[in-house]
């Protein structure tokens, strides 16, 4: 299952954060996949991974949740999303 993980950087933990990233490159743990991240000049940033591992989502947002606000939503590719609004109008 793919996710979307957005964060907000507050400027309070900036600097720790940055260490932290630099450090670790921002790994996700094993059994998660980093399929891409994307950085905003508004200390906003978000990521898509790819995991069947529930357990490891949680990891990889309590790795940074003393310096982040993160947030992890499953989500859907467009033909499944399509697949299943088409349904929709079956009922």
């Amino acid at each position: 299952m793919k996710y979307i993980v957005s964060w907000t950087l507050p400027q309070g933990t900036f600097n720790a954060a940055v260490a932290r990233f630099l450090e670790t490159g921002g790994a996700p743990p094993k059994g998660v996949e980093l399929i891409g991240r994307w950085h905003g000049m508004s200390g906003q940033g978000f990521a898509v991974t790819e995991s069947s591992d529930a357990k490891a989502m949680f990891q990889y947002q309590a790795q940074w949740a003393d310096l982040l606000a993160m947030s992890v939503t499953p989500c859907l590719e467009d033909v499944d999303a399509g697949a299943v609004l088409a349904g929709l109008g079956k009922r």
